[in-house]
């Protein structure tokens, strides 16, 4: 009992940390309309808003853990909290693009630095519920973009203003922060030397899977709600949508990877996974005004699955916890490289074609190329694809 309970708060804190990792970006397609009514904004440069934030992560990933080791844990995550807490509360002062982007940019760096050390902590203190935690963890963060996706245009009702709709989600690091200063002050272990994960040929199959998947994440995060609003729904039911779509990738990321926690094997439900996700995209595609409910919801128990079994396979390659985070921040780093793309080349087709449906097809072929690649994560092979540093 003495040992469950700190575990227990320790838990709680994570989920609470990791409910800060979305909402800044998840409340912008819902309130896009609005916005675009009051700043100037192209489909392309809206895209940005989404892009840059990711593109942000994938680059602070790469020091990400070594702030952590020189400023500990607590130290660290505390920072990540303030920088997301502080952009976030700007946004109520903001009254150009221009402004609106940087604020995007900033938090991206918060969330990043957070993401980059999660991996190496629930690792280190929960070496036996590794798939579990981070099933947790995964789905705290798209509940935290399921609650600022379905609130956020209730919020804009209520208050008469989007800045106020993309600021309020400041409470939330508020309350992360509190919480996590009551956390035992406690360091990521040093490591006298970082490997290199750079000329690892599987460690690059890893961020190209995980980045692809997480470019679905992205894309349907930035422009599932603007998409179902040029189909004639209001900004609000279609907040809505992505709310539900958003609350299915809770329950996916919850349950599979507890299901997935029974065999080191994951290669069967990381191809119904994607399975899901491309029935999902030809349904929006080709019936968006039938069964309307349904394709969202395969969408989203496909990418809430998706998104922590990703994370999961690129841990299952490594035993020693410092090294799995060095792969996961590796993996990470240039997965959300490729990821942050997807929102920006959806706007572009948007704008050239007049509609999102391009963009989906595109989406849907990726999930295919990613169908090929799941049959080379082949658990008996993992020490020979990835073998220890001499």
């Amino acid at each position: 009992m003495n040992q469950t309970r700190p575990a227990v708060w320790l838990m709680l804190a994570i989920v609470l940390v990791a409910l800060n990792l979305r909402p800044s970006m998840a409340a912008i397609g819902p309130l896009l309309s609005a916005i675009r009514g009051d700043i100037p904004l192209s489909f392309t440069l809206a895209s940005l808003l989404t892009m840059l934030p990711v593109m942000a992560m994938g680059l602070a990933m790469f020091f990400g853990l070594s702030i952590s080791e020189r400023l500990g844990e607590q130290r660290t995550i505390l920072l990540s909290l303030l920088i997301i807490g502080l952009a976030t509360l700007s946004r109520l002062f903001i009254d150009s693009a221009f402004e609106l982007i940087v604020s995007a940019i900033v938090v991206g760096i918060g969330i990043a630095l957070i993401q980059a050390l999660m991996p190496v902590l629930i690792k280190s203190r929960f070496p036996d519920n590794v798939a579990l935690c981070m099933g947790v963890y995964v789905t705290s963060i798209m509940g935290g973009a399921a609650i600022a996706a379905s609130f956020a245009p209730l919020v804009l009702a209520q208050a008469g203003s989007w800045r106020v709709g993309l600021a309020i989600w400041a409470a939330l690091a508020l309350i992360a922060l509190l919480v996590w200063c009551l956390q035992p002050a406690q360091t990521v272990s040093r490591v006298t030397q970082r490997e290199s994960f750079i000329t690892r040929r599987r460690a690059w199959l890893l961020a190209i899977f995980f980045g692809l998947g997480t470019a679905s994440y992205t894309c349907v995060l930035a422009w599932l709600a603007p998409y179902y609003v040029e189909k004639g729904w209001s900004e609000q039911n279609a907040g809505l949508l992505l709310g539900v779509l958003t609350a299915m990738e809770v329950i996916s990321g919850l349950a599979v990877p507890a299901i997935a926690n029974r065999s080191h094997d994951r290669r069967a439900i990381l191809a119904v996974l994607l399975m899901l996700i491309i029935g999902g995209f030809c349904g929006m595609i080709l019936a968006p005004a039938h069964l309307v409910l349904l394709w969202p919801c395969l969408l989203g128990l496909g990418i809430g699955g998706l998104f922590p079994m990703s994370l999961i396979v690129a841990l299952d390659h490594c035993d020693e916890p410092q090294r799995a985070g060095g792969l996961t921040a590796f993996v990470q780093g240039i997965g959300y490289l490729i990821a942050g793309l997807s929102p920006l080349l959806a706007g572009l087709i948007r704008d050239r074609l007049g509609n999102f449906e391009g963009a989906w097809w595109a989406l849907t072929a990726v999930m295919v190329i990613m169908l090929l690649l799941v049959m080379r994560f082949d658990p008996r092979h993992y020490a020979s694809h990835l073998p220890g540093p001499d």
